[in-house]
């Protein structure tokens, strides 16, 4: 009998411990299966559009419609076929009208931290300005600076730097 009130004493604590357990196992193994990486691993819809009609980033790393632009070493000016791929982003732009973006200013591995971030800012701001000069509305314009830190190609030459000075466009919101 004493037995008996201890084992009802106890199954009062068991039973909610057990079913807590259980629901947090079971949460924990949800949230893990569809989860989508962010940026060059994410090959499906952009940032949170998963029901969008916007279409996302593509397996080769730019927006269908929003293509990547490239700098010069240490330059944060636009060339003139940078300026063009602008004006074709621009038509995009004007056709998702409600669209907006994040411009990513990029570098390659050389030079330090700081500069490179302060670098990557001033390329993200010289092609948002473009872009409003072709009568894009700012507001719909974000720029961030990654510096050095998510390089397109990993390499240590020439053909990988120049890959990583760069803006790349991601779609924040339809």
């Amino acid at each position: 009998m004493k037995n008996m009130r201890k084992v009802r004493k106890y199954s009062a604590y068991i039973l909610p411990s057990l079913l807590i357990v259980s629901l947090c196992l079971l949460t924990i193994s949800c949230t893990g299966k569809n989860r989508k990486g962010k940026g060059y691993e994410d090959i499906g819809s952009g940032r949170g559009l998963e029901d969008s009609t916007i279409p996302g980033e593509g397996i080769d790393g730019r927006l269908y419609g929003l293509k990547d632009i490239n700098f010069d070493y240490d330059k944060s000016s636009l060339s003139s076929s940078a300026q063009d791929i602008l004006k074709s982003n621009a038509t995009w732009l004007r056709t998702n009208s409600t669209a907006v973006i994040e411009i990513e200013g990029h570098c390659d591995e050389r030079g330090t931290t700081n500069y490179n971030l302060a670098l990557g800012d001033r390329r993200a701001r010289s092609t948002r300005d473009y872009l409003v000069s072709l009568g894009i509305t700012s507001s719909r314009l974000k720029t961030l600076s990654y510096g050095e830190e998510m390089p397109l190609d990993p390499g240590h030459n020439e053909s990988a730097w120049a890959k990583n000075r760069r803006a790349h466009f991601t779609i924040l919101s339809k």
